[in-house]
């Protein structure tokens, strides 16, 4: 049978989803999409994706790649499933790649952020699933301060979960952009995280953001961060940032894995 790869972009709301990956008797992202398209394609469709967000994660540009009949254009795929998916999962676009295409393992780099409530309105059920509520002070100078240390390769021991990674793995990651920004409309305020690498470790990013808020509050000295970029153990790390706030938006790949040019 003639079979066709495809990339599927992926918005969706984490609140619900007991994370990405397929688990017994909990409600996924991975296992929604494969039960429907499971039942489209009168068989077995495994959906892998580019990073497996934990429950409660949001994602405004995960990458998942299929491999599915070759009647299953990208355009076709997106508009059915689209017709059939939850409210809180939405395909963005698909496109036709290359068959040696492989969602996590083609992945050039990876773009996260994060994002802090300043205002009392924060603290509203219609925002809290999107952003952390924060109502104490917070030193900007020393946010960006430990973001600028995050720039270039550094081994993340003390900023990941211990043993999720095999034994023999580096922890090296690239970090390619690290900045705090101010967003301001109307009665909001807020302060985004943003943050761009070639990989990232199991709650690297809500590691990464509980420990500058912490420094830029107060509670631990600056030291303590550059500390934390050489250990080689996450003993002293501060506790993960709450999952409502980070969101995956973008993962990039080589050009030449697409097969057309424009998103379908």
């Amino acid at each position: 049978m003639s079979e066709r790869t495809l990339q599927l972009v992926l918005h969706y709301d984490g609140s619900a989803f007991a994370g990405w990956q397929v688990q017994p008797a909990q409600r996924t992202v991975q296992g929604e999409l494969e039960r429907l398209l499971g039942g489209l394609c009168a068989g077995p469709v495994r959906v892998t994706g580019a990073g497996r967000t934990d429950a409660g994660v949001h994602a405004r540009g995960q990458a998942a790649g299929i491999t599915v009949p070759a009647h299953w254009t990208a355009a076709k795929m997106r508009r059915v499933l689209n017709e059939k998916l939850p409210g809180d999962l939405w395909v963005a676009a698909a496109r036709e790649m290359r068959p040696t295409f492989h969602a996590r393992f083609s992945a050039t780099g990876r773009r996260y952020s994060y994002t802090v409530g300043l205002d009392a309105g924060a603290a509203s059920p219609f925002r809290r699933r999107w952003e952390l509520p924060w109502d104490r002070d917070l030193d900007r100078a020393a946010l960006d301060w430990c973001a600028e240390r995050l720039m270039g390769r550094h081994a993340f021991f003390g900023f990941a979960v211990r043993g999720t990674a095999p034994a023999p793995d580096d922890h090296l990651c690239e970090v390619r952009l690290a900045r705090w920004r101010a967003v301001e409309r109307d009665d909001v305020r807020q302060l985004v995280f943003d943050v761009a690498a070639n990989r990232f470790l199991h709650h690297m990013v809500r590691f990464l953001v509980g420990t500058m808020l912490e420094v830029a509050a107060g509670a631990r000295p600056r030291e303590d961060f550059t500390a934390l970029l050489s250990a080689t153990a996450n003993d002293e790390v501060s506790p993960p940032a709450p999952s409502a706030g980070l969101c995956l938006e973008q993962v990039e790949y080589p050009p030449e894995l697409y097969l057309d040019s424009q998103d379908a």
